[in-house]
């Protein structure tokens, strides 16, 4: 039985914009959804959330092409020789097994840097793969990854999507996938030990590069070796800045910019930031830089004590100073939002700009490298930016100091709103039989994503997950109940099509708890049936239970006979997926009847369908004909081809049950045809394991084995659960 409720079936800064209705406004209630680059910073410390630069998020029917995801080497790598030679050895003479390196070092020394120049050089003795993931270890404003959400968009850039929930189980298909493979791993701003651990490939011949503040001494027992990482020497530091400014300015002035170096610390991120100050000011001497860096009134030498901070702020503040008063509060906005990383639609909902200004406020940042431009991600296609962890720390504390709480907060709320707004058209495109539910805005966005197939929402949505999840968890802190829950709901085809069990159930439990602190009933019920689905679907068929048993209760207490007919439904699932048949019948048919009663076409069709699921297990074939044949035709008639696909699957296993396997082989091909026309990889599988069955049970072994063996291959990189059990068909056939 699909253990999908019921939804609809999916899917340099870009020159377009997205289009859309609606203008500011507070307070207003809609039920429906609002239709610089610079040079790369030698630190290259400004790292944000997790890259993956594939394309796919449905299952691929085979598996996809090596990963490469590792960070682009920086243009102007200075140094680092002793490190380099030492970290060769390690990659040339190492112990079998996995080769571990940690790099560490004070904040913008330069370990992504020095990490991505030597493993951009060793990517051809690493065919398999190369993987990178920022742990954010460091981020303030954000929690540090955790190992479950990095396996899961590892896994998933393998071509993964029905995957496991839990760490064990996420880890032990890391491993598994990776076992007798060659990859290289970069693992960007660990926090600690254990944080890394899980995430070690099984390969014997791989390479792991973590970078981190801290030593990290705990991965000895992995068999780690640790390079430490010191500032630049002073002559490094201004050869670094003769690149950045140019070798004809130092000619003019090198004393100004020794003094630059000095002032900075030697310190790469602080050298870059200065330098950028000194290029977009081709007209003013270098040593006009260094006398505002010299501004703070302490020595620059006691930055080394504290890991380069007070550098750092020395030359993030001279070059905000060089910033307009509109692109300086842009910049203090922006340090506020609880996302790492942003795309420029953001930006203009968060800071009430037009594309211009947006733009504008976007190259000004890009052009002092207060902020870094990411190109278009490997999956929606939008330019992301983001800022350097300290550079993120600097202008919230600068918007503390200078903005008002409440101007604060209607950034925040901004932002917010354009997620959960963007989020609701994506639901309405792919589930609109779920968008029934009414959405509270402070602030109506002008523009939303140009959601022109169901593949571009579902893009969207994969691409933005981190965020929105970042921004859930901040409506909740802010106290927004109303859009916390609407929200979690507006998330429905993230959770249906893409199946992140963890996040699929913390969203619901923030969300229900909210729509019960707001007193929204409805909020609650649609919490508690969707919810429910996402326990049931991961497994926890008792929670979901009891979530589905107080849905029904309330939709009783509330007089509301379709909330009530959906939560049956769901609770009658959860027994069907247990194994409880004669529970999930009950069930089933207590529903069918009160969405009859309501004249709920396409409720009743689908209740249909798992009665007659329910009766093919039973062994009612006879049954399942009659109840299957009803489903199809009542899911066609409300055109759901997807699921009409469905109920035409199990009918052909229906007839062949009742012993008419020529008809009920022709179902299931013409199924398996609606299924690749939809690009349901899951489905394909499974109509092709129903295939091999009905071979087998007409004696035809060796057609079995060669549909069991196509099954095999799709299911294998969506679904290690289902992958086993045909292994298992395929290993008894063979006996």
């Amino acid at each position: 039985m699909e253990s999908r409720t019921e939804g609809g079936e999916p899917g340099r800064r870009n020159t377009s914009r997205w289009q859309g209705g609606g203008q500011n406004a507070s307070g207003n209630r809609l039920d429906t959804a609002a239709s610089v680059a610079g040079p790369v910073i030698q630190s290259h410390e400004i790292q944000g959330g997790v890259h993956f630069h594939t394309t796919p998020v449905a299952a691929p029917a085979a598996a996809p092409a090596a990963v490469r995801q590792l960070l682009p080497g920086p243009a102007d790598f200075i140094g680092r020789v002793t490190e380099l030679r030492a970290l060769g050895l390690l990659a040339e003479h190492r112990a079998p097994g996995t080769a571990l390196a940690v790099i560490s070092g004070p904040a913008g020394v330069g370990k992504t840097a020095l990490a991505s120049h030597w493993l951009r050089g060793l990517i051809p003795q690493y065919p398999d793969g190369q993987f990178y993931a920022d742990l954010r270890g460091y981020a303030e404003a954000s929690e540090p990854a955790a190992p479950a959400e990095v396996l899961t968009q590892f896994l998933r850039a393998l071509g993964h999507t029905g995957l496991p929930e839990g760490l064990g189980e996420l880890a032990a298909l890391w491993r598994t996938r990776t076992a007798g493979l060659r990859v290289v791993v970069m693992l960007d701003n660990a926090l600690t030990a254990a944080q890394v651990r899980p995430l070690l490939p099984s390969g014997t011949g791989s390479l792991v590069a973590v970078t981190s503040r801290l030593r990290l001494s705990g991965l000895a027992v992995d068999g780690a070796s640790f390079q430490s990482l010191d500032v630049l020497g002073p002559d490094e530091a201004v050869e670094l800045l003769s690149r950045r400014i140019g070798a004809d300015r130092v000619g003019r002035e090198p004393e100004a910019t020794r003094e630059v170096a000095a002032l900075c610390a030697g310190l790469p991120l602080a050298v870059c930031v200065a330098a950028g100050r000194i290029a977009v000011r081709p007209r003013q001497p270098v040593s006009a830089t260094a006398t505002a860096l010299g501004r703070g009134g302490s020595s620059p030498l006691d930055t080394l004590e504290i890991a380069g901070e007070h550098a750092v702020r020395v030359a993030l503040d001279a070059s905000y100073r060089l910033l307009s008063p509109p692109h300086a509060r842009g910049y203090r906005q922006l340090g506020i939002l609880p996302v790492a990383v942003f795309s420029a639609p953001v930006v203009a909902a968060a800071c009430g700009l037009d594309d211009e200004k947006t733009d504008r406020l976007l190259d000004s940042l890009a052009e002092v490298h207060l902020l870094e431009d990411l190109g278009p991600d490997g999956i929606a296609g939008l330019d992301r930016f983001r800022f350097h962890d300290l550079i993120r720390a600097h202008a919230a504390g600068l918007a503390v100091h200078e903005d008002g709480a409440e101007e604060r907060r209607v950034v925040v709320r901004r932002a917010a709103d354009f997620y959960l707004a963007a989020t609701t058209a994506a639901e309405a495109l792919l589930a609109p039989s779920h968008r029934s539910l009414p959405r509270d805005y402070l602030y109506v966005p002008e523009q939303l994503p140009p959601f022109a197939t169901a593949a571009t929402a579902l893009n969207w949505l994969a691409a933005e997950q981190d965020q929105l999840t970042a921004t859930l968890r901040d409506a909740e802190a802010q106290g927004w109940d109303d859009l916390v829950w609407q929200l979690a709901d507006a998330m429905w085809p993230l959770f249906l099509r893409l199946r992140p069990y963890t996040l699929w159930i913390e969203a619901h439990e923030r969300g229900l708890a909210a729509a019960r602190r707001s007193g929204d009933r409805r909020g609650e019920s649609r919490m508690l049936t969707s919810g429910g689905a996402g326990l049931r679907n991961a497994g926890r068929h008792e929670e979901a239970g009891k979530w589905f048993a107080l849905a029904g209760e309330n939709a009783r207490q509330d007089g509301d006979p379709l909330a009530e007919s959906q939560a049956l439904h769901g609770a009658g699932q959860s027994h069907r997926l247990a194994g409880r048949l004669r529970e999930a019948e009950e069930l089933f048919t207590r529903a069918l009847e009160m969405r009859q009663a309501l004249g709920h076409d396409r409720g009743v069709a689908l209740t249909l369908l798992c009665l007659g699921d329910v009766a093919l297990a039973s062994g009612r074939a006879p049954d399942a004909v009659d109840l299957l044949t009803r489903a199809r035709e009542g899911l066609l008639a409300v055109r759901d081809p997807y699921d009409a696909a469905r109920a035409l699957a199990h009918l052909g296993q229906a007839h062949a049950g009742a012993g008419d396997t020529a008809l009920g082989e022709d179902e299931l091909h013409r199924a398996l045809a609606e299924f690749e026309e939809t690009g349901s990889v899951n489905w394909q599988a499974r109509v092709l394991e129903m295939l091999g069955e009905t071979a087998q049970e007409s004696g035809r072994a060796e057609v079995a084995r060669e549909r069991y063996s196509r099954s095999l291959a799709l299911y294998a990189p969506i679904s290690p659960s289902d992958a086993g059990r045909l292994a298992d068909r395929l290993a008894r056939s063979h006996g």
